[in-house]
């Protein structure tokens, strides 16, 4: 039997096949190999909704534009002052 510490490693497996990534097409690939269609979206509109924030635009917009909760907003906006940049990364390379 395999000793369960062998999958610590797996995040950074994770983060080494998305740098890996050369195109968009590329990620579409990966991410629709290992993410179900709802976990897409869900990230997606995570995105939309950090971008929007980034905007500086208010609550009542972002829920309007992107479908999500202000509960799911609020979460974002959270992450968002906890980041360590890589909103920042990907929306200046979006």
């Amino acid at each position: 039997m395999q000793n369960i510490d062998a999958h610590q490693d797996n995040p950074a497996l994770f983060y080494a096949a998305v740098a890996s990534l050369n195109t968009a097409n590329d990620a579409q690939k990966l991410l629709e190999d290992i993410c179900t269609p709802q976990e897409i979206r869900t990230i997606a509109q995570r995105l939309a909704v950090a971008k929007l924030l980034s905007e500086e635009r208010v609550y009542a917009d972002i829920a309007n534009i992107t479908g999500a909760s202000t509960a799911t907003i609020s979460r974002v906006r959270r992450s968002m002052e906890q980041s360590r940049g890589g909103y920042a990364i990907a929306f200046k390379n979006a």
